[in-house]
């Protein structure tokens, strides 16, 4: 059975010469310098043991029993160890002082080479060196992967003013210190993300990563390769390896949005993981361990889907350890005005807008709002309010309520849920757009005086749209 592969605490080296003294040599030197070693007698064991556990370095002879002048054997062997762990620094050792050997093993991918008989100082040198340059090419390697997940991640505002939601915080406090999973649900749009972010700077392990993967976003064939990685030659298209978002969370949190969308064919490699904290990545059989810390979110009802036999209860038992019931912002009204002018101040400082503020109406207007789309739709709402502002006010007759678009039976906006004020700064507007501000058309249009159109424009701050104030 394959060893696990975990970071060891003291480096270890993978020794490879066909000589039992040499190697002891090593071994004892090693040791003696605070590393461990594993001798191997040939090119098939060492390949074998670079397959079942991991390695900080390898120390490797160009020449074995087959033949022991070309140094063949040892770059047959130097090439494949760089094809199966490419991570891994490759020294060599030679002890016919051949420079062209040497050079040749360098071109092959050999981090740097050894003269036999060695010199002690001289070997732990360059062994040294080695495995730092390898520790710091796996963190950069680690660090462009996280970037390129987090990159254009900005954090959502968490306004929590209503008694609904300073519950779920209080709640988010007690569990947070824990490293029990946690799932949490919510319709579309209820800010499930901001929570996981919220539980994650809450932890211990607010220092280290918080990856975040979009389960509905990820098709079935892919699933291992981005969960859990893969080695370059997994697959066609495989040019070179990749890390998986399991070894990326690694010491920190996982945040698996949608999670109610894994397919049925990979739920169980979710389960492993969870349950034995180990997987394989893709094209290579040793395993890696991970310690992590889930969060998961979804819409869907999961115990819908377990008696539909479209979900595993045992991976529901492992996802919901801890459970938070996000409330819709329908139920959370006191937060509607604080975070839509949140929204609004950061949508006109990223349009390079002057600050921007909402009348009375708007608020009025907002919270008579039914947001089907809950906190996202209000967000949406203030970006396309900040956009189109004329001026540094935003009034309800400027709200575009509903999704871009969005229309009734009729071919117009949909009014259900409106106020009578939301409806009627909608058809004064819409009145005054028809016919291109005229007001007497307009009153007439609307069969009400152009004196009552003039208080009507007062009242939800309209404008003609020759841009005069009325």
């Amino acid at each position: 059975m394959d060893e696990v592969m975990k970071r060891p605490t003291n480096p270890s080296v993978l020794v490879a010469d066909d000589q039992a003294d040499v190697r002891e040599a090593l071994r004892m030197l090693l040791k003696a310098e605070g590393m461990g070693a594993v001798g191997v007698d040939g090119p098939a064991t060492a390949l074998e043991q670079a397959r079942r556990r991991s390695f900080d370095a390898a120390l490797i002879d160009l020449n074995y029993t087959r033949d022991t002048t070309s140094g063949e054997e040892g770059l047959e062997l130097l090439e494949q160890l760089r094809q199966h762990v490419p991570e891994m620094p490759v020294i060599v050792m030679t002890a016919w002082g051949n420079v062209p050997l040497a050079v040749e093993a360098m071109r092959l991918g050999a981090a740097d080479f050894i003269e036999k008989p060695w010199e002690n100082m001289r070997l732990m040198g360059v062994l040294r060196a080695q495995i730092a340059l390898g520790e710091s090419a796996r963190r950069q390697r680690r660090l462009e992967a996280e970037n390129a997940l987090l990159r254009g991640d900005e954090p959502d505002a968490l306004i929590a003013e209503s008694a609904p939601m300073r519950r779920v915080l209080d709640l988010i406090a007690r569990i947070a210190p824990s490293d029990a999973n946690v799932l949490v649900l919510g319709e579309n749009g209820t800010g499930k993300g901001v929570i996981a972010q919220r539980i994650h700077a809450l932890s211990p392990r607010a220092e280290r990563s918080l990856v975040k993967v979009n389960m509905g976003g990820i098709a079935e064939s892919v699933f291992e390769s981005e969960m859990f990685g893969h080695v370059r030659g997994a697959y066609t298209d495989a040019k070179g390896e990749r890390i998986g978002r399991f070894e990326l969370a690694d010491g920190g949190t996982l945040f698996l949005d949608e999670v109610g969308n894994v397919p049925a064919s990979q739920q169980p490699k979710l389960l492993r993981v969870l349950e034995d904290g180990e997987f394989e990545r893709l094209g290579c059989s040793r395993t890696q361990s991970t310690d992590v810390r889930l969060v998961s979110a979804t819409n869907a009802d999961l115990d819908a889907e377990v008696a539909a036999g479209r979900f595993r209860k045992d991976l529901l038992y492992r996802l919901n350890t801890l459970e938070v019931r996000l409330p819709p912002l329908r139920e959370r009204r006191d937060d509607i005005p604080p975070l839509a002018r949140a929204f609004l101040a950061r949508s006109a400082a990223r349009h390079g807008r002057d600050p921007l503020h909402l009348t009375a109406s708007a608020e009025r207007a907002l919270l008579a709002w039914r947001w089907p789309g809950n906190v996202r739709e209000l967000q949406h709402l203030m970006e396309r309010a900040a956009l189109l502002a004329e001026h540094d006010q935003v009034s309800a007759a400027a709200l575009t309520f509903g999704a871009p678009g969005e229309v009734d039976a009729g071919g117009g906006r949909d009014f259900e849920g409106m106020t009578l004020d939301q409806a009627e700064a909608v058809l004064v507007q819409r009145a005054l757009e028809r016919h291109e501000g005229n007001l007497q058309q307009a009153a007439d249009a609307l069969g009400i005086t152009r004196q009552t159109l003039y208080r009507r424009m007062e009242k939800h701050g309209l404008r003609d749209t020759a841009g005069h104030a009325d």
